[in-house]
């Protein structure tokens, strides 16, 4: 994929080139402009028919991803789409290959060029109740090709190695390697009341985790005593 960023450092846009023919998958409702670009939107499904539509609507449902997906294909030499995600934060690019393969919190997609293709895939019940991870499913990205993930702050990747497990707030997790094991459990205490941490998810193995550095319900809780009331 060929992009550079531009804007603020906090506010960046992704203009991602295209040569005639070329396409990129974008975040549904992403995109700030486009030249020579034409755009489609779909179910994101790969199914046809009803199935396709009742995936959508589930994956949409069980994970928080949109129910479509947009691809913006190039109609002429120099075409060019920029996207931004909804929130302030960093944009990132991670290389998708046999080695290296990842699953995404909810809304860390912004966009994947034609090499790279995605599933969802089931995390377990206990998972999708507990923590913060895209609820019954999350997306699993493969193939070979670039990724372009966004988040809250900074985006900063943790190694993981077997003898050293990491401990991750899940309200910081933005992705990680497909290979990690990972469990969420309580932090201390009674969910984590003492402490004030709550739940946080547990990464074993061998790979890397990519976390942001801040939190949206961090900052929705600290600006709650400054919310006007329905009286105000």
């Amino acid at each position: 994929m060929r992009f550079v960023l531009t804007g603020d450092s906090d506010c960046p846009i992704a203009r991602i080139a295209l040569s005639q023919g070329e396409s990129v998958r974008t975040e549904s409702g992403s995109m700030v402009y486009s030249r020579g670009v034409e755009i489609s939107g779909g179910l994101n499904s790969r199914k046809k028919g009803l199935g396709g539509v009742l995936g959508a609507i589930g994956r949409s449902i069980t994970s928080g991803e949109s129910m479509f997906v947009t691809t913006a294909t190039g109609t002429a030499s120099g075409a060019e789409i920029a996207v931004a995600p909804s929130i302030p934060g960093k944009i990132v690019e991670l290389a998708v290959d046999g080695a290296h393969q990842y699953r995404l919190n909810t809304g860390a997609f912004l966009a994947c060029d034609e090499g790279v293709d995605y599933t969802m895939v089931s995390q377990g019940i206990s998972k999708a109740l507990f923590g913060n991870t895209g609820g019954l499913f999350v997306m699993e990205v493969h193939g070979e090709g670039s990724l372009l993930v966004s988040a809250f702050g900074d985006v900063l990747p943790l190694d993981v190695v077997p003898a050293e497990p990491l401990v991750v707030d899940n309200e910081h997790v933005v992705a990680w390697d497909s290979d990690l094991e990972y469990h969420i459990e309580v932090a201390s205490g009674m969910f984590g009341f003492t402490t004030g941490e709550g739940l946080v998810n547990t990464f074993t193995g061998s790979g890397r985790v990519y976390v942001q550095t801040r939190s949206l319900a961090n900052l929705a809780q600290a600006m709650h005593p400054y919310l006007p009331t329905a009286s105000n």
